[in-house]
């Protein structure tokens, strides 16, 4: 039965994150992430990763997609479509994908032994948890704030520039 879900769960993934890229409203792609961060943590469920879950559903699928739906209100972007992509485009972003498939298919099939090396190793939610708030060698609070510095300064100036934009516009 869960094997059924999972793949259930992986087709509905695949099906959103097509229509979030190929979508030209991008309040709909929003949208569309926002079911597939959903489905990842149903993945996660499914394989018993309970925190991950959780953590998925909480800073992505809340607070991530809360961010962006929040951003494209602000900025007034709401009801615009985004324009069609020359055929120049596509043919880049094709190739872009075809080369990414091939180097994640390449690492899983060549370095199967360090995937494994690392998954067997059963982690507690202590251990977790000391990590993301950990300063020391493996510790992520750092790395994790600079992120967040940084996504902030990207979300203030995309919206300043969206109202210089519009404010131009109506000039």
């Amino acid at each position: 039965m869960s094997v059924i879900l999972f793949y259930i769960t992986a087709v509905a993934i695949l099906l959103f994150a097509f229509l979030s890229v190929t979508t030209r409203r991008i309040l709909r792609a929003a949208v569309y992430l926002l079911f597939v961060l959903i489905g990842t943590a149903a993945i996660y469920f499914l394989l018993r990763y309970n925190f991950l879950a959780a953590l998925q559903l909480t800073l992505y699928a809340g607070g991530i997609i809360v961010l962006i739906i929040f951003s494209i209100m602000l900025t007034s972007q709401m009801n615009n479509k985004l324009e069609k992509p020359n055929d120049l485009q596509v043919v880049l972003a094709s190739v872009t994908s075809v080369v990414g498939v091939g180097l994640v298919l390449f690492v899983i099939l060549n370095h199967s032994t360090f995937i494994t090396q690392y998954s067997e190793k059963i982690y507690n939610v202590k251990e977790v948890a000391l990590s993301l708030i950990s300063y020391q060698k493996n510790g992520y609070a750092l790395p994790f704030e600079v992120i967040s510095v940084l996504l902030l300064a990207a979300m203030v100036a995309a919206i300043i520039m969206a109202k210089r934009e519009l404010k131009n516009k109506e000039q």
